[in-house]
Order: structure tokens, then sequence, then C-alpha cells
């Protein structure tokens, strides 16, 4: 069994704590261990008003992420030293900017403002400005729904920016491997997972089973269609032989050639969809979008 810094006795030490020091109701507090691996802290108190979250000493900057993040007006409550006793406190997170983690423990952070329903779909004014081009925001909450996201699920995207992000942030307790061939693209990803504070996201720059040794099994993967494709879904298939696929085109050659293509691979049936998406400006004209088609299927069926 995993070796853990907060096992189950320490957390129940610690909901009995706040219970006893404090009125918030913990009846559905989110609990976050982030002392484990792929756990992201920022998603967490976006979307949950309550969340208990455990840390180990030395995390110099938590609260500036946070408040860079928007989360400037959740209230902390917490102790000091690192168990269960002694006097509470609290502060707005946005007086603690400059503090850090001195000891390994739990804290409480309340957002007032968490939302009430899943962020899908998000506009692409909130990502980084780089050299890729993303994807449209109502395209990709198509993209996400096909890939049907849930929690645990490890999920790898092959040159879709914008997917990794939501992606991660849907799907705090999986694993994420974002594929990224070009170099700048590579760096313009680095940025977002760093503004949107994704632990559980893991960039490699090719897909061989090299780059994916020691990484978790992907149960899903969506990927851009390239000359390469073949190959990608090939060397995925030797991971997992009942991997689902999400393809994206705007080639209705290839997007039609794939009903051919999947018989060779023994997969019948694939979903082949075209998504069309047209807006009125604000100087009422109309503004249509590229159409792509996206192609899903399951191996092994």
């Amino acid at each position: 069994m995993e070796e853990r810094l907060f096992n189950n006795n320490s957390i129940i030490e610690w909901l009995q704590y706040f219970s006893e020091k404090t009125d918030v109701d913990l009846e559905h507090v989110k609990i976050l261990d982030i002392t484990r691996k792929n756990k992201n802290l920022i998603p967490a108190c976006e979307a949950h008003r309550c969340v208990l979250v455990f840390t180990e000493a030395g995390n110099k900057d938590i609260f500036y992420k946070m408040y860079n993040a928007g989360l400037g007006e959740c209230k902390v409550i917490y102790n000091e030293g690192s168990s269960p006793t002694g006097p509470i406190k609290e502060n707005m997170l946005r007086d603690m900017i400059d503090r850090g983690i001195n000891a390994s423990a739990g804290m409480l952070v309340l957002n007032p403002n968490a939302r009430s329903t899943v962020k899908f779909g998000m506009d692409n004014s909130a990502l980084a400005k780089g050299s890729v081009k993303y994807v449209g925001s109502e395209i990709r909450a198509i993209i996400l729904s096909k890939m049907q996201i849930e929690e645990g699920k490890n999920i790898c995207v092959i040159s879709g920016e914008s997917i990794v992000v939501e992606s991660g942030i849907l799907n705090g307790e999986g694993a994420i491997i974002a594929v990224e061939y070009n170099g700048n693209d590579r760096h313009l990803l680095e940025e977002n997972v760093e503004r949107f504070g994704l632990n559980n996201v893991t960039i490699v720059d090719h897909v061989d089973e090299e780059s994916f040794k020691g990484l978790a099994v992907p149960d899903i993967t969506m990927l851009v269609a390239s000359a390469s494709m073949e190959q990608e879904i090939e060397t995925l298939l030797k991971l997992n032989p009942h991997m689902e696929f999400v393809v994206y085109t705007l080639d209705f050659v290839l997007a039609a050639s794939m009903i051919e293509y999947c018989k060779k691979i023994c997969i019948s049936d694939p979903e082949i969809i075209q998504v069309s998406v047209s807006k009125v400006t604000s100087r009422h004209n109309y503004d249509r979008q590229p159409a792509p088609w996206i192609i899903s299927f399951k191996a092994g069926e």
C-alpha cells in the first residue's frame, strides 16, 4: 500500500478538530490531500464551497498562486503546527499571499463564490495567448462530452492544448498525458498548466512506448488527425487494447475513410459527426466557424 503522509486516522483527527473549533458544516466537505500525486488544489477550491486541504511543509507560494487564480475572497481556517491541536486562526486568502506552509498540516478553504455547475467549454479568453489557435469553446464542449470525462479516467490528448486544460480541471483524480510535438506549443501548454494549477498533467513530445514508459495507461485518447495518426493509434492500442478514441479533423475525405480504417483494426461502427457553429457578431454579421468532423470509437468491441 502507498505510504501516505496523511492516513485515515490523521484525516479523521483533523475533521474532528475543525468540527469542534468551527461552525462549518463538514457534511459536504471536499477532502484533498495535495501531498499525493496528481491532486489539483485550485480547480477543487473553485468548484467546492468547503475544501479540507492537506499540505506538506515547504510550499512557499501556495496562497500567491491561489490569489492569482482569483481565489482571494476565500477564507482560510488553520492552526499553527502540524497537529490538530491548539487555537484556530482565520484569514482571508488575499491577506496571506506572502505566506507559505511551514508545517505539514490540514486547513479549511471556504469559497463563497464556488460555482455550482461544472466548468465545461471554458471561454478561450481564459487561456494563455501564443502560437496555438484554440478550438472554439462550443466545439470543445462537444469533444469533451464525447470523451465522457469522469473522475479517475486516464486520458491522452495529442495536439489538443485546450482539451488538456479542461480535462485536467474536470478530472482531478485521473492522469492526463499531453503529447505536443512542437516546442512552442509545449511551452504554451506548460504556461496553461501553471496558470490553472494542474498537477495531473504530464507533457511528452512523442507517441512511442519509450515516451509512455512509467506513465498511467490511458483509458481514452483524443487526437487531432495528422499524417502520424495511424502510428499513434497503433502504439496506443499496444498499451490498452480496449482504448477509446475521439478524433478531430476538418478533412471530409479523412473522416469518410475512418470507416474502412476502423474495419482494418477490427473496430466496427465508428460514430462520425460534423459540428457547425455560427455566430451573429455585434455588427450583425454572420460569422461561421470551421465545421470539424468528430469521430469516436472503442477498440476491443
